[in-house]
């Protein structure tokens, strides 16, 4: 490439021109494009076209039949239409190879927006739900920006059949597949992704990296292209890598705590120098209609049978639904305030796990929080002691009350969610429910009730493959 070769940007284009500049430039040996969308179930649907498409896909879309995703049209109704979003475009960090000794090229990712043939957005687009929701922070409550950062947790296996630990470690104790890890982050950071952390968990096997704090579609945007990049650098180094919620008995199972705070005009509205806790009013409200709500988002933040095997007692994982600063058995904890880090004030809610739609998962938690502010639903007091250990009594005082123990209760208390069903749209809603239903029905037909706690060979099979 000579110095008048433009250089190519991992990612932050402005525009659908600057994007098509630097795919349509041949020294930057572009040659496909693939378009990123969540199924109903979070799961990455894909498909890629030559860049000479792009131009046109940005004008009218690329069309595609949305009978054949999970959750999406019925048969009769199946044409939909996929914009790609510019401001979504990265570039994939590596050269492919044929086997031709010419054919070498490089692929770019982006995301779009689901509309009908009409050119309406289509009700069914996961991010198309999370948007509204934040227009909704906008309008209503002034809220310019909601910015949140998960800390994903996933296992390493040696294959996708067999969940057996590569190692003895623990929370911070190495173990092993550290370099995984850091080459994880460097092809993320080549991308313009950030992380601020990296460790094993507390499980064998089990290991996190944590993702920079930044604007909330992005962020779900971005824990997408996470997945999507700890699978493949793990599958690159021999391992299989899963983000299933508990797939080994006995275990920690694995969450995805989400932080997160409310922002206008560059300022943090969680932070309240005069406060108890430095929590303003915001806060508080926020995280009184998150504990007012927990119930109702259950199936949505821990969507599959898998996910109440991971929140039982013993094991780190929030059953109970309270708040405090260094409680981690509580459902949401409040990390310590820093002098001078007014900025970094915010919440972390421990419910989610990294299987879930992440877009769903999102809007349903924020728009729980946002009901709290608007009603002004009272905030319990904080309780700081081990809940596992309390008396039945002793909970009833604090107002304790539990999550559903698993996804059939979960599945019955959203059913009657308004709250839920508004967040989503009855059309998502209703398909969401009947998927769980049906997978509800799948395991009740393979696994017997005496195993409600355990993880069965069924879920190893019918999880471990996919999640």
């Amino acid at each position: 490439m000579n110095s008048d070769t433009p250089s190519l940007k991992a990612f932050g284009y402005a525009d659908s021109r600057e994007v098509l500049d630097a795919v349509l430039n041949p020294a930057h040996r572009i040659s496909f494009v693939r378009i990123l969308f969540p199924d109903i179930l979070g799961r990455p649907m894909d498909f890629a076209f030559p860049v000479a498409e792009l131009e046109s896909a940005f004008r009218d879309g690329k069309g595609f039949d949305g009978s054949s995703v999970e959750g999406f049209v019925r048969i009769e109704e199946s044409d939909l239409v996929i914009k790609p979003d510019p401001a979504t475009f990265r570039v994939l960090p590596w050269t492919y190879r044929g086997f031709a000794e010419d054919a070498v090229w490089r692929e770019a990712v982006m995301f779009g927006d689901i509309l009908t043939p009409e050119g309406k957005p289509y009700e069914g687009d996961s991010r198309h739900v999370l948007r509204l929701v934040l227009d909704k922070a906008r309008r209503e409550f002034g809220v310019d920006d909601v910015k949140c950062g998960p800390e994903l947790e996933f296992f390493l296996f040696p294959d996708d059949r067999t969940p057996r630990p590569m190692d003895a470690g623990g929370y911070f104790f190495a173990g092993r597949h550290g370099e995984v890890r850091k080459e994880i982050q460097l092809l993320l950071h080549r991308m313009g992704i950030a992380t601020e952390y990296d460790h094993h968990e507390v499980a064998h096997g089990q290991h996190e990296i944590d993702l920079a704090y930044r604007s909330a579609l992005e962020m779900a945007d971005t824990a997408m292209i996470f997945r999507y990049m700890v699978k493949k650098v793990a599958r690159m180094h021999g391992l299989y890598a899963t983000f299933m919620p508990k797939p080994i008995n006995g275990q920690n199972g694995s969450g995805m705590h989400v932080h997160q705070s409310l922002w206008r005009d560059g300022k943090n509205l969680f932070f309240d120098p005069d406060a108890p806790y430095r929590l303003s009013e915001t806060a508080r409200g926020y995280m009184a209609g998150l504990i007012a709500h927990a119930r109702d988002i259950s199936a949505v933040c821990s969507q599959w049978v898998n996910s109440y095997k991971r929140l039982i007692e013993g094991y780190e994982a929030p059953v109970y639904i309270a708040w405090g600063q260094r409680n981690r058995s509580a459902y949401i904890r409040v990390p310590e305030y820093q002098p001078g880090k007014e900025q970094a004030t915010r919440i972390e809610l421990r419910s989610p796990d990294p299987a879930c739609n992440v877009h769903l998962a999102f809007a349903t938690m924020f728009a729980a929080g946002l009901a709290g502010i608007r009603v002004g639903e009272r905030l319990p007091d904080p309780v700081e002691e081990n809940i596992y250990r309390m008396s039945n009594a002793r909970q009833r005082k604090f107002e304790i009350r539990t999550l559903p123990r698993n996804l059939e209760e979960a599945v019955r208390i959203m059913e009657k969610s308004d709250l839920v069903r508004e967040t989503l749209g009855e059309g998502l809603s209703g398909r969401f429910l009947a998927n769980k239903r049906r997978e509800l029905e799948d395991y009740a037909a393979n696994v017997p009730g005496e195993l409600d706690k355990q993880v069965s060979d069924y879920e190893v099979r019918t999880y471990l493959p996919v999640l």
